[in-house]
């Protein structure tokens, strides 16, 4: 006896919608500021983009799956082969999303032309709208390199996760007024240079609030103020599938729970002996 299947091409795990949707641009997003606040999540698989994506302006695949994804104690070891295998996979699962690749750790900062290189293939291998880069100041003049060759930047300023040995730790930026006076300078430096947004990390609330004013492109914050253009956070922090989580997360659920109670039920069943049932069977 044969058995015919019939495949939905309409809509499947790899194509979640019928029809394409026009992706937000870059210049959307820059118009967006002091406007409705921006919203920006993390994503590292194709799954989880297309279940992020209907209610995203901005898809963030961040250096941070190296900690969330592969297990490392920093994002300084994550590749660039790394954030493009995870770059293309977000792209294939989105369809509306701007959608920006994290440039990591010591794949740009040597100069313009290293970060120009890293960018083009990071662009051409994912089919990423842009890419994001830390630092302040001393990366404005690769800020200019790259937007005036047509590579879209996120700039990032306070807390950068990619300079924690330089900076002891992950505190909070910005307590002292000679700190504080030195970021704010780094995001007017970086802003002047052509990023199309600037996320803003881990700094006390009245300089991001200082400098979403100081700046004409949109500020993103993460840990950093309501009065920023724009808020992100790391996706699995957000669903509670962490226990310890900064304290600049608010946990919207708590998916390792979940997860948790769900594999305890499959194997209690499994071990009795009550899965699969009949109609998990082919007769």
């Amino acid at each position: 006896m044969s058995t015919t299947f019939t495949l939905d091409t309409s809509t499947s795990r790899a194509h979640p919608v019928p029809e394409p949707v026009r992706r937000l641009t870059v210049p959307a997003i820059q118009k967006r500021k002091g406007g409705e606040p921006i919203v920006m999540l993390t994503a590292y698989t194709a799954r989880m983009a297309q279940l992020l994506d209907p209610h995203c302006d901005l898809l963030l695949v961040g250096d941070s799956l190296g900690q969330v994804i592969y297990g490392l104690d920093t994002t300084v070891k994550v590749s660039v082969d790394m954030m493009i295998a995870h770059g293309a996979a977000v792209v294939r699962g989105s369809w509306r999303s701007v959608v920006i690749v994290d440039l990591p750790f010591g794949s740009y900062e040597a100069s313009p032309e290293q970060a120009f290189h890293t960018a083009a293939r990071v662009m051409q291998e994912t089919g990423a709208a842009g890419v994001k880069l830390e630092g302040g100041a001393v990366m404005a003049p690769t800020v200019r390199f790259l937007t005036e060759r047509g590579i879209p930047v996120v700039a990032h300023v306070g807390l950068t996760p990619q300079a924690v040995n330089a900076l002891g730790g992950y505190g909070a930026r910005g307590r002292s007024e000679a700190e504080a006076s030195k970021i704010l300078a780094d995001a007017q430096a970086v802003a002047e240079a052509g990023c199309f947004a600037l996320v803003v990390e881990g700094v006390v609330e009245p300089l991001a609030r200082a400098i979403t004013e100081a700046v004409a492109c949109p500020t993103i914050g993460i840990g950093a103020s309501a009065a920023c253009d724009g808020q992100v956070l790391v996706v699995d922090d957000m669903l509670g599938m962490f226990e310890r989580v900064p304290r600049f997360v608010e946990r919207f659920d708590d998916l390792a729970a979940r997860i948790g109670a769900a594999a305890a039920n499959y194997a209690g069943r499994v071990r009795r002996r009550e899965f699969p049932t009949e109609a998990q069977l082919y007769r």
